[in-house]
């Protein structure tokens, strides 16, 4: 009788993923305070926790990223946290129950800010946005919460969601009236444009690289507009070369790694997928629910990661495809840690002079440098890991108005008309 009830509630909480019902009302736990560490880490970096966030999320890498203001007015990357659980595909979401993780620019207002989540924290990412709505995709309660279930949210693990949640609520607090949330397949690089140049997505998702590079040049907020089915991103004349410079390099790097026999290949998961630094765990997981993890959805097809489809010019499968698992390792990011070594086994190319030269993104992750195993990852301890740090690049501040603002609705409708759930 106790496993039909377990069974039952396994399917219930299964079927409500990212719907929350606001079971914990009465909870105190969005009170919970910024962890000394993460404040002692935003003062090394010149920031205070009212200082406005910027939320960057990739999920072939299963990564959130949290990028704070700093003193100079422009962005730096405070933490990186590893991604519990997404679902679906790379790819927009683009109808209900597709249990795809949108793609694309959204705004998190307080409104969006969910204290009584089902999956103990939440905030709703703003799906659907004008873009969304204007081809038509349908869908909402789309979450970053706690756990380690999704159907199209970026579930975090409880204690995680915890420490994001709180970042957000002192810089909402402290007067920023909504934060952009920008939501990527991959991180933009040429490798992984050159790898999946012939998906049927790459035209959307070379719109999003612009809007990419327009933050990694100016390390400003993106300004958004949305026109001919497409994001349009507004800057001054001398930040708009700058990209251009950007693009054009990086156009000419995919290229070079098409010519020297960069295969394309196409990712196909199971239901999504997990960081790195959770498979372990989540492939010897059993139940339904854990102490550390809270609810987990659909262990199942994520113990080595998506199957690796070869494709051939036309961009079918190719009819002698690699093996899987070494398909997907020549696909890892391997740090190389001495300059020298880089130097050995990276072509250099001619710097351009662009503010993106070296990313943040490519630097080792604080869970990487600081984390002896996985249990690692739960561990209540005050002492906190310290993130990486990435250089502040300046960038001329773009001038232009977007051609959509923010409008105040009767919960929130944030961004470019942004759709805001009514539970989270």
């Amino acid at each position: 009788m106790m496993k039909r009830i377990a069974l039952a509630a396994s399917l219930v909480l299964a079927l409500t993923a990212c719907q929350d019902d606001n079971l914990s009302r009465g909870s105190t736990r969005h009170l919970a305070p910024i962890p000394t560490a993460t404040m002692a880490l935003m003062s090394t970096k010149g920031m205070s926790k009212e200082d406005p966030i910027l939320v960057r999320a990739y999920k072939k890498e299963s990564e959130l990223e949290i990028w704070k203001r700093g003193s100079n007015g422009k962005y730096a990357l405070l933490k990186t946290y590893p991604v519990c659980r997404w679902s679906g595909q790379l790819g927009p979401k683009t109808r209900e129950g597709d249990r795809q993780v949108p793609e694309g620019f959204y705004t998190v207002t307080p409104a969006q800010m969910n204290p009584n989540s089902n999956f103990y924290l939440s905030f709703d990412t703003g799906y659907p946005n004008a873009l969304d709505r204007s081809l038509g995709r349908s869908g909402g309660d789309i979450m970053v919460h706690g756990s380690c279930s999704s159907r199209g949210c970026f579930a975090m693990t409880d204690q995680n969601v915890a420490e994001i949640y709180a970042i957000a609520r002192e810089a909402l607090g402290g007067g920023q009236r909504g934060f952009q949330f920008q939501s990527y397949p991959f991180r933009m690089t040429a490798e992984n444009l050159a790898k999946h140049r012939l998906d049927p997505n790459i035209a959307f998702w070379k719109n999003l690289k612009e809007g990419a590079d327009s933050f990694e040049v100016t390390k400003e907020e993106v300004r958004v507009a949305v026109g001919r089915g497409r994001y349009e991103f507004n800057l001054d004349p001398d930040a708009a070369s700058t990209v251009a410079q950007k693009r054009a390099h990086d156009e000419q790097e995919v290229a070079e790694l098409v010519a020297k026999g960069e295969k394309p290949v196409k990712l196909v998961y199971h239901d999504g997928d997990t960081h790195e630094s959770f498979r372990t765990a989540l492939a010897n997981f059993t139940g339904v629910s854990d102490d550390k993890l809270g609810y987990v959805s659909r262990t199942e097809g994520i113990s080595s990661g998506p199957r690796v489809v070869a494709l051939n010019d036309s961009g079918k499968e190719a009819p002698e495809a690699p093996s899987t698992a070494l398909a997907f390792a020549s696909m890892k990011e391997v740090p190389v840690p001495q300059a020298e070594t880089r130097a050995a086994v990276t072509k250099q190319t001619a710097p351009v002079a662009v503010a993106a030269a070296s990313p943040a993104s490519q630097e080792t992750p604080f869970y990487k440098k600081m984390f002896g195993g996985v249990a690692d990852l739960f561990s209540t301890s005050s002492a906190q890991p310290v993130a990486e740090t990435v250089q502040v690049v300046p960038g001329a501040p773009a001038k232009a108005t977007p051609a959509v603002k923010p409008v105040p609705q009767k919960r929130a409708q944030t961004g470019a008309g942004v759709k805001v759930a009514n539970a989270n």
